[in-house]
């Protein structure tokens, strides 16, 4: 299949249980029909662009609409845009019209979003699934006959927003002909099989949701069991009430399950495999002895290129390998030269800093099919004939990978360069310790100084000689990884793909009302930050002309 309309199209008519929704289902064939009225829809009542196609934003959580409208848009040659329903009304609008949105889809409890913002639509081009009137806008074309033509495998089905973990999210391009290849590989790699049930409860305006799950179910005619948003708290009844076999995930989902108390029946569930991203080691071993089940971690963009997977000598915390031929290296973001090879002391800390740099793609600028609209971050990835990924890693003698975080987790303290995924890391081995994002505050001087954010599991306490004593008896804990400040916070904020989002903690630094340790000279010992140490703080970077960085109180940057 050249197509993901012909992905869609091949499950026309299929019996099979395809969608189910609280207590509602659909047979594969019912999602299809579905998607063919609403291909119908937008085809008669939204005009063509002369010098592009139609563009659909989906404004919605996770319900059977959005399948729908993912569906119609691949069957009419439109193109479906995911609208991140966990940004501002100013920051919709502003992506409705970088994106050239000519429809909206959303609901009742998002219509606030689309509120008094100059997103550029009329009223008549915004339609609530809640409203009667949307009944209405589908009724005349129930039961269309799926479209006579086949789009072009070079059409858009998809503009995906980034994340927006470190700067405005951007809009990458998928093809129709694209996501189709993609789907083929990642079938196997995921192990989706026609008897497979899979749970989505990650966004779908997100490419992992899409691809890995929705994507690949579409494929084979698995079922999907969706929810409209990520619950912790109801993650294991849901996989027990639906018998799931299959989820995928991102950034710290499992780690809000495990907090969660154990389910009898967690032990002997149905799943068999959770395939995400950017889990902890520790998380990945507690949830799959929890569930009984296998969890691969991945590496991959929904800007595509290239992909690093796990293989069955993959060294514990190592990405694994780049896969399809691609040629990965990891690349010096001054000089673009190849990084040295990383070597290891006795603790499995890494010796030489040198070894981390940007993992590229070289040769493969060509694959990538572009962000939207958008010259100055296609400049940031395309340089000659490779492509950058703005993630940071290293490469081991034996060729795997290892992630060392974004461009913007790079830290140098003391003209040290080191990478906060590696603190991270050990910060996270601490018992009671959910979350502990690590990233750069100014320092007085010169340099960066290192600050954590700690969000502790349910019921748990922070102990200060503790957390000191703890990371002295790490091996592998280097003298100046070692926070200068913790801040204690009842939830670490995240983007809409639950990924966390250090900008906000970044700038407001050790200025909030959340409580904020600081570390006592180079001892192990913290102490609680008042207002007089604070203001000696500040009056050091006065001192030393540097009072532009000082971050701004977290009360002055409300609203």
């Amino acid at each position: 299949m050249d197509t993901f309309a012909e992905v869609v199209r091949a499950r026309h008519g299929d019996p099979k249980a395809g969608l189910r929704f609280d207590d509602r289902q659909w047979t594969w064939g019912e999602v299809v029909q579905e998607s063919a009225d609403r291909a119908a829809a937008i085809v008669a009542t939204v005009p063509a662009p002369a010098d592009r196609q139609r563009h659909v934003g989906v404004l919605l959580e996770n319900v059977p609409d959005f399948v729908f409208w993912i569906g119609a848009g691949a069957l009419a040659g439109t193109a479906v845009v995911g609208i991140n329903a966990s940004r501002s009304g100013p920051e919709v609008a502003r992506d409705i019209r970088h994106t050239d949105i000519d429809l909206v889809i959303t609901e009742s409890r998002l219509a606030h979003l689309l509120e008094g913002t100059d997103h550029g639509l009329p009223a008549d081009r915004i339609l609530d699934i809640d409203d009667p009137r949307y009944e209405e806008f589908l009724a005349p074309f129930r039961g269309a006959a799926l479209p006579a033509t086949i789009p072009s495998p070079d059409d858009i089905a998809l503009l995906l927003f980034s994340s927006g973990s470190t700067g405005a999210p951007k809009a990458v391009i998928v093809s129709q002909g694209r996501l189709a290849r993609l789907l083929g590989p990642l079938t196997e790699h995921v192990r989706m099989r026609q008897d497979s049930v899979t749970y989505l409860c990650m966004p779908l305006f997100h490419g992992n949701a899409v691809m890995l799950n929705l994507g690949t179910a579409v494929r084979v005619g698995a079922t999907v069991c969706l929810t409209r948003t990520f619950s912790a708290s109801r993650f294991s009844e849901d996989i027990h009430r639906h018998g799931a076999t299959f989820v995928n995930y991102v950034g710290r989902a499992l780690s809000y399950v495990l907090d969660r108390p154990e389910d009898p029946r967690d032990r002997t569930s149905t799943l068999e495999l959770a395939f995400g991203t950017e889990a902890s080691e520790t998380d990945v071993a507690r949830f799959s002895e929890r569930f009984g089940c296998t969890v691969v971690e991945g590496y991959g963009m929904s800007e595509g290129v290239f992909r690093i997977n796990r293989t069955p000598d993959t060294p514990p915390g190592s990405l694994g390998v780049a896969v399809g031929g691609v040629d990965v290296r990891i690349l010096d973001e001054e000089t673009g030269q190849e990084c040295p090879r990383a070597r290891f002391d006795e603790s499995g800390r890494l010796i030489d800093s040198a070894a981390v740099g940007q993992i590229v793609a070289c040769g493969a600028a060509h694959t990538f099919e572009g962000y939207y609209k958008n010259p100055e971050a296609m400049a940031d990835r395309i340089k000659g004939e490779d492509f950058w990924s703005g993630d940071l890693g290293y490469r081991d003698g034996n060729g795997f990978f290892y992630f060392a975080g974004r461009s913007a987790d790079w830290l140098r303290v003391d003209s040290e360069n080191f990478s906060a995924t590696a603190v991270e890391r050990i910060l996270l081995r601490m018992p009671g310790i959910l979350s502990a994002p690590v990233f750069a505050v100014p320092d007085p001087t010169t340099g960066d100084q290192v600050m954590c954010a700690l969000e502790l599991e349910d019921g748990a306490e922070f102990d200060l000689a503790a957390f000191g004593a703890f990371l002295t008896e790490q091996p592998d804990m280097g003298d100046k990884w070692w926070p200068r400040f913790v801040r204690l916070t009842e939830r670490i904020p995240l983007t809409g793909s639950n990924k966390v989002n250090k900008a906000p903690l970044r700038a407001v630094a050790w200025n909030t009302t959340d409580p904020v340790y600081v570390r006592v000279g180079r001892t192990p010992e913290y102490v609680l930050l008042d207002d007089e140490t604070r203001a000696r703080i500040e009056q050091e970077f006065v001192a030393n002309d540097r009072t532009a960085l000082l971050p701004a109180a977290e009360s002055a940057r409300v609203g």
